[in-house]
C-alpha cells in the first residue's frame, strides 16, 4: 500500500467518521483515497471549496462530537493554520496529515522537513501546542493515524501526523492492524441530544482575567502530555560514541548509515523521535551522559537541530548535516560525514 492510502486505512481503523479535505501534491492520494474508501464504510467524505473551508468543517464537526480529520501539505497547511489555533483553544480533537514539501512559497512537490518548526511551535497564532507524530514508514502511517485519533481524544487537542513526500508516495507491504474500540462518549459536544443544550464550545475569552486563566489551563493540559507522550527509538546506542539522531525519511537512511559505520568498526547509533512534539529530551538528555558526538541530519535549515542544541545544554558536541530543495543524502553521504567526526575534522 502506499503510504498515503494507509494514512485512510489507518483513519477507518481508528472510527474516524468524516474527512474534510482539498487536494494538494504530494497529499493528493490521501483525499482521492477517502473519496474512494469512505462512502463504502458509510462515513461521510467532502471536498471542501478550500483548505480554510475544510479545516472549518474539521472545527464544526469535532465540535459535534464526530471522530475527523483533513490533510493537506506545506502551502494548505499554512493557510489551515488559523482553524488550528481556532481548535487548540477550544479544545476539540482533530487530526492533520501533513505531508510535507519543499518551501517556503510554492516551492516544488520533492520531500522536506521545512515545516517542522510551523508544527512543533505551533504556526498559528497564540500561546498552543499540538502533539506532532513523525512516521516513517508505510505501517507507521497507518498505526499513527490510528494513535493520532486516541491522542486526539484523550486531550481534546489537534494531533498532527508530519510525514514527507517520499513516506508518503512509497508503497510498501502493510500488516493491517486490528480495528480500535469505539471511542468514549464526549459529554462536552453539542449534539442534538437536548442534554448537550449547556454546553458551550469557543475560542473567545473577552475578559482578560477568563482568558489567562484559559491560557493556564491549557499550559497545565501540555505540560501533562510533555510528561505522558514523549516516544522515541534507539538503535545501537549501548556503546555508541556518536549517536545520529533523524525522523521521517532521514531515518531510513540512517539506519543503513549507521550500518555502514558499524561494518567499518565505527561505533554510531541512532536516536529517532517518534513524536517530535513533544520530544523526546529526557532520552536524548540521557544519552548525553555518556555519548561524546550527536549528528543530526534534517531535510530543512537545521530546525530540530536547534531544538537539540537548547535540549544538550553544551553536554555533548554537534554535528549537523542537511539537504534543502528537495534533495535527500544518502547513507554515503551521512558516512562520509561520521568519518569526518572521528577524524576530527567535521563541523
Amino acid at each position: 500500500m502506499r503510504g498515503n492510502e494507509a494514512v485512510v486505512c489507518g483513519a477507518l481503523l481508528a472510527g474516524c467518521e468524516a474527512f474534510y479535505g482539498y487536494p494538494i501534491t504530494p497529499a493528493s492520494e490521501i483525499p482521492e483515497t477517502a473519496a474512494r474508501w469512505f462512502p463504502l464504510a458509510s462515513r461521510t467524505f467532502l471536498q471542501a471549496e478550500s483548505e480554510l473551508a475544510a479545516i472549518n468543517m474539521v472545527y464544526g464537526a469535532s465540535a459535534a462530537g464526530v471522530r475527523c480529520m483533513t490533510a493537506s501539505s506545506g502551502p494548505g497547511i499554512s493557510l489551515k493554520m488559523e482553524g488550528v489555533s481556532y481548535l487548540a483553544s477550544s479544545e476539540l480533537p482533530a487530526v492533520i496529515v501533513n505531508i510535507g514539501r519543499v518551501g517556503p512559497g510554492l516551492g516544488n512537490i520533492y520531500p522536506s522537513q521545512g515545516d517542522y518548526n510551523q508544527m512543533v511551535k505551533g504556526g498559528g497564532h497564540g500561546s498552543y501546542r499540538c502533539i506532532v507524530l513523525s512516521p516513517n514508514s508505510v505501517q507507521e502511517m497507518c498505526e499513527f493515524t490510528m494513535r493520532a485519533f486516541e491522542l486526539a481524544d484523550t486531550y481534546r487537542i489537534p494531533v498532527f501526523l508530519l510525514s514527507d513526500a517520499y513516506v508518503g508516495q512509497m508503497v510498501e507491504p502493510l500488516d493491517v492492524p486490528d480495528p480500535l474500540p469505539p471511542p468514549p462518549p464526549k459529554p462536552w459536544a453539542l449534539t442534538p441530544d437536548a442534554s448537550s443544550n449547556r454546553n458551550v464550545i469557543t475560542s473567545i475569552f473577552l475578559d482578560p482575567d477568563e482568558m489567562e486563566a484559559h491560557v493556564f489551563h491549557l499550559q497545565d493540559k501540555y505540560a501533562e502530555i510533555k510528561q505522558n507522550e514523549p516516544l522515541g527509538e534507539e538503535t545501537e546506542t549501548d556503546d555508541a560514541d556518536l549517536v545520529l539522531v533523524g525522523y521521517g525519511i532521514v531515518s531510513r537512511v540512517l539506519y543503513t548509515a549507521v550500518d555502514l559505520a558499524r561494518s567499518e568498526g565505527l561505533k554510531v547509533g541512532l536516536f529517532r523521535p517518534k513524536t517530535l512534539w513533544p520530544f523526546p529530551e529526557t532520552d536524548l538528555q540521557k544519552l548525553a551522559g555518556r555519548v561524546r558526538d550527536f549528528l543530526v541530519v534534517e531535510l530543512n535549515n537545521g530546525q530540530m537541530r536547534d531544538d537539540i542544541r537548547w535540549i544538550l545544554e553544551g553536554r555533548s558536541n554537534l554535528h549537523f548535516l542537511n539537504r534543502l530543495g528537495g534533495h535527500v543524502p544518502g547513507p554515503e553521504d551521512v558516512a562520509e560525514k561520521i568519518r569526518e567526526i572521528v577524524r576530527g575534522d567535521g563541523g
